[in-house]
């Protein structure tokens, strides 16, 4: 290797060398994503609470809150947030529901929960969180002081949950012209299990299987529905 080569060498290396190191400060003068910081958490709940209940946010202070964070009430992801802060009663977030939740989503500002509103609602794509959340929902929405689900909350809360489900829209027009005001857990649960094992057609819907009355009757009312409309 002649002087040009070893000169031309010795630059390459000095350029590769100077170029680690400066990837290297780069990296290390980045800094690292803020830590999740209670006080600042506590502060913000207390925007959304009055000082008659300083320690607890109610359907007003919910109200302000979606507004605030863009969302309507009714959307999913509010649900969801519900559910993450093991929340009890609909339109009522206590402080410790609070901490507890945005702990877990690592959210103590209106801007960083913004950012987690699609990590939400994709929540719901893992089956297992899903059927969480769906039994979670019953419990959530329902009075406190009633064992059942009142037939219009039901209506909303599937219309959230099931609205890709095909017969969702019969679903609601047979509890409209039912007899039924209200449901209880075990029909709730057992709708999401017909939405998602039994056809659209209805056609491998087993008569002498384990669905409660309420299914039952769906499938009767359905299926003349249909002999007349073919008539």
């Amino acid at each position: 290797m002649d002087l040009g080569e070893d000169v031309a060498f010795l630059g390459n290396k000095r350029s590769k060398t100077s170029s680690a190191v400066n990837r290297s400060k780069t990296k290390n003068n980045e800094e690292p994503p803020a830590s999740f910081n209670q006080r600042k958490c506590i502060s913000w709940f207390k925007t959304y609470t009055t000082a008659s209940n300083p320690e607890l946010i109610g359907p007003e202070g919910v109200e302000n809150f979606c507004r605030d964070l863009g969302v309507e009430p009714e959307n999913v992801a509010l649900l969801v947030l519900a559910w993450k802060m093991g929340a009890k009663q609909m339109g009522y977030f206590t402080q410790e529901e609070w901490l507890l939740g945005l702990k877990d989503l690592q959210c103590d500002s209106l801007a960083r929960l913004q950012g987690k509103i699609v990590h939400l609602q994709s929540q719901l794509q893992d089956s297992s969180n899903f059927k969480q959340i769906y039994r979670y929902a019953f419990d959530f929405s329902r009075d406190k002081d009633q064992r059942s689900l009142e037939i219009d909350t039901a209506k909303g809360m599937l219309g959230l949950l099931l609205n890709r489900w095909s017969l969702l829209n019969s679903f609601f027009l047979f509890l409209d012209q039912s007899r039924y005001r209200v449901l209880n857990k075990d029909q709730w649960c057992n709708v999401l299990e017909f939405s998602r094992a039994v056809d659209a057609d209805l056609k491998n819907y087993d008569v002498d299987g384990a669905w409660p009355v309420l299914l039952d009757e769906f499938v009767e009312w359905c299926q003349q529905n249909k002999s007349e409309s073919n008539l």
